[in-house]
């Protein structure tokens, strides 16, 4: 079932009517975002793994109340929460060593559960030259036929966040259903954002309404989100796949592969955004509210101020169990910069099982560490702290940052080396086919080369004059006319829609 569709449409208007209309108590509409998230994920054609996702709320429930400890939270307050007779059981941890083994045990679970659904095909072809004749049919074999579950990689984030925050003192839920509601709440199910229980749940206790303000806040963010999705991202996909699958690799030149890298990255952030602003916008019509993802990355002037702006919730998450955990940048400079590359090393293992993940999120902790350095050696001369400030200084990071950015993101688009090698080699001097330019060009998109570049243009232009308009200026859209925007942003969608439907970048990671 595709965000952008009929389909979705009266999917979301009925389990609305059930939710406010039928619905009258809280447990009644904990069971309505419970079945219709089941059935949201089944109309994927992913029904067999629905075991595995119910395991998982299942087990991290379960682990989270094996947890509760009394050095915690006062018995009292565990007696009336779970009975007497539980805390009476011998299995109930009860020093701070048992608890840590409790929690080690459910934060294993969840890894390895999403080793065991990403990455078993990516190992058997690392241990593949111990015995080519045997495993690498059997690697081939896998690959082809089990894909990793949607959702697996952000449920497997917020379970461990979860037994975590548990860990440190948060309460952990005695209420099966509220937490199977947070887990598997359809909107945020198979592509996020990551939510913290203990920031979603309290919604729950005091559902209202939405007032016509957020109904039309709501509205407007599925329609802009709808926008950015189908008419932008996936006819700038239609671009990309032309020059970056198949033999039309080899004959695109210099020119034509950097057109499709910048195309890329738009289409990337776009396709992820429009993704999250539905997300939200859904989530409003059932009186909640979820965490920010995006704030004009491809605007920022460091790779670490992009790194605060760009997933945002994915970021938070590794920055709280990885980074901090790790000693942060309390141990020292070269400890910090060891921590700051495992950081983003873990990050693109999480985003993809092949080596082109493992060298985008190398790149990236290198290009953080230059950074910190760049910080520390800025704090001791004082000129070089002012350029930095200054708008020549911040021009400067944004000419540094961007480009990087945009680069790297070849190793998402290829993740094989052998391709994106490929294409790293073909960027300078090389020049294109002329049977791919009238392939290309000419026949497929009826646009010049130049045209397709003013487009790109035109999106970095439209991106900065929405955020002079947001953060400079602080002008907005009112209520009112966000209203009689919708229908039309909705209308343009039906109408200028590509015939195909594409799917979600990010419900591959």
């Amino acid at each position: 079932m595709h965000f952008v569709s009929p389909a979705y449409a009266i999917f979301l208007l009925i389990t609305l009517v059930w939710y406010w209309g039928i619905a009258k108590t809280q447990n009644q509409k904990l069971w309505s975002i419970v079945i219709s998230s089941i059935f949201f994920y089944i109309s994927f054609l992913q029904i067999q793994y629905a075991p595995i996702i119910l395991a998982m709320i299942l087990v991290n429930y379960w682990i989270g109340k094996l947890l509760l400890d009394s050095q915690i939270i006062e018995y009292k307050s565990m007696q009336d929460r779970l009975g007497s007779e539980y805390l009476n059981r011998n299995w109930l941890p009860k020093g701070k060593k048992q608890r840590r083994q409790i929690l080690i045990v459910g934060i294993v679970f969840n890894i390895l559960l999403l080793l065991a659904a990403k990455y078993v095909p990516f190992g058997l072809s690392i241990i593949a030259p111990i015995n080519p004749n045997a495993i690498q049919p059997l690697a081939l074999w896998v690959k082809s036929n089990f894909l990793p579950p949607l959702g697996i990689s952000f449920l497997s984030f917020e379970s461990t966040a979860y037994l975590i925050d548990v860990y440190k003192g948060s309460p952990a839920t005695g209420n099966l259903l509220k937490y199977a509601a947070y887990k598997s709440f359809f909107p945020k199910l198979v592509s996020g954002p990551i939510t913290h229980y203990h920031q979603f749940a309290p919604q729950l206790n005091n559902l209202r309404f939405p007032s016509i303000e957020r109904l039309t806040e709501a509205g407007w963010l599925i329609a802009i989100g709808a926008v950015k999705k189908t008419l932008i991202a996936d006819n700038l996909a239609g671009f990309v796949k032309l020059v970056l699958d198949g033999d039309n690799l080899d004959r695109a030149g210099s020119i034509d592969l950097w057109l499709a890298i910048i195309a890329y990255g738009f289409q990337l952030y776009l396709d992820f955004s429009g993704y999250v602003d539905i997300v939200q916008g859904t989530t409003i019509l059932f009186g909640i509210n979820l965490p920010t993802n995006f704030d004009f990355p491809y605007l920022s002037t460091s790779i670490a101020d992009f790194w605060r702006r760009w997933h945002i919730s994915l970021g938070n998450w590794l920055r709280e169990y990885i980074y901090f955990p790790l000693g942060g940048s309390r141990l020292g400079l070269v400890r910090t910069c060891i921590n700051l590359f495992i950081l983003m090393l873990i990050s693109g293992i999480w985003h993809g099982a092949d080596w082109g993940y493992i060298l985008w999120g190398s790149i990236h902790g290198i290009a953080l560490i230059l950074h910190r350095l760049t910080q520390t050696v800025s704090q001791q001369v004082a000129w070089l702290a002012r350029f930095w400030q200054s708008w020549g200084g911040k021009v400067f990071g944004w000419l540094l940052t961007q480009p990087l950015v945009f680069v790297t993101w070849i190793w998402f688009r290829l993740p094989n080396l052998q391709q994106s090698n490929l294409v790293l080699s073909h960027l300078w001097g090389y020049p294109r086919d002329a049977q791919f330019v009238n392939k290309v060009y000419v026949e497929s998109l009826k646009l010049a080369d130049t045209q397709m570049l003013m487009i790109l243009l035109g999106l970095i232009g439209g991106m900065m004059m929405a955020y002079l308009f947001d953060r400079s200026l602080k002008l907005n859209l009112n209520w009112h006319i966000k209203l009689i925007f919708i229908p039309i942003c909705l209308y343009l969608v039906s109408l200028l829609a590509p015939a195909e439907s594409l799917s979600y970048i990010y419900f591959d990671f």
